[in-house]
């Protein structure tokens, strides 16, 4: 009797092994990924299980493959089933209402197609790009018409302030150090003149379209995200931007961006986190740069997709 309760024991604890160890086996089983690639975006998305939604919108320049070299989080993003949307929109330093609308309307298209969940959205940009996840995150919080709520924003040392754009650009161009310094500042300010004007005749023109004005401590663009979690990342290397482009500390995206974290706390945006980095600035190919995808700590910013 006993010999027998003994082999049923042992089979029992077998038994209960083996399903330990399928248990274990399924649960590391990899998530499928599927890439879907057209000349609007690029998605990087779990096939089943999509747990968040990252919109990224790269700088001036940048298409979707540029960001994915410069910003390399797809590993990172696959462990926790996190769906990467690479927008392939740049060119702008503002976006018009007509063009709220549009890209709001292309981002529901694309969400509604591709089954990614709408409520658990983040949405950032680098330089330029920052500037469009703000205003659209605001739009779509504000227009309930439109299912994609963000939950969270960040920049990554965008060029905020329209007007310190212009005032930053006129240096450059009086002080005719660095030749791809003159040739941007030359086209920001055509850009902006032919646009809105000069800030003197037409501050409420750059007041309505920037992110940020802060000769006035503007904050209007915002609106409608004050309970949405924000990141402001910059990397204040004063000495960088001496040395490459004799550039005053005023004329860095830094000091906005410092200055727009301040005015949004002051203002009761209670979730705001303002992140200066230091020696984070690589490009790519190894240039050192602090205006750069790279000063996200990736890790960090993972965690606090997923919190």
């Amino acid at each position: 009797m006993h010999k027998l309760l003994r082999i049923l024991l042992l089979a029992i604890i077998c038994i209960s092994c083996k399903n330990t160890k399928k248990q274990k086996a399924e649960s590391i089983v990899k998530t499928e990924y599927q890439e879907i690639i057209n000349s609007q975006y690029h998605l990087f998305a779990p096939t089943k299980n999509i747990k968040k939604v990252v919109v990224l919108f790269g700088g001036f320049p940048e298409t979707p493959e540029d960001i994915k070299r410069e910003f390399k989080i797809r590993d990172l993003a696959k462990a926790k089933n996190i769906a990467l949307l690479y927008m392939n929109y740049n060119q702008k330093l503002w976006l018009e209402k007509n063009q709220k609308q549009t890209l709001a309307k292309q981002l529901q298209n694309i969400f509604s197609e591709n089954k990614l969940p709408t409520k658990e959205t983040y949405i950032g940009g680098f330089s330029s790009g920052g500037n469009m996840a703000v205003l659209i995150s605001a739009f779509l919080t504000q227009n309930k018409n439109f299912q994609i709520q963000p939950k969270g924003v960040f920049i990554v040392d965008s060029p905020i302030d329209l007007i310190a754009l212009y005032r930053s650009s006129e240096k450059n161009i009086e002080r005719n150090f660095s030749e791809p310094a003159i040739q941007e500042s030359n086209w920001i300010i055509a850009t902006l003149k032919e646009n809105f004007g000069t800030p003197e005749a037409n501050l409420p023109q750059y007041e309505k379209h920037a992110i940020y004005t802060s000769k006035t401590n503007t904050i209007t663009n915002w609106k409608g995200l004050k309970n949405t979690k924000i990141r402001l990342y910059t990397e204040p290397d004063t000495l960088w931007w001496q040395e490459n482009r004799k550039a005053d500390y005023d004329q860095m995206n830094a000091y906005y961006i410092q200055k727009l974290s301040e005015s949004l706390q002051n203002s009761g945006f209670n979730q705001v986190t303002y992140i200066p980095t230091e020696n984070k600035g690589y490009r790519s190919n190894g240039e050192r740069h602090p205006h750069s995808w790279s000063i996200i700590d990736k890790t960090d910013w993972i965690a606090w997709i997923i919190e």
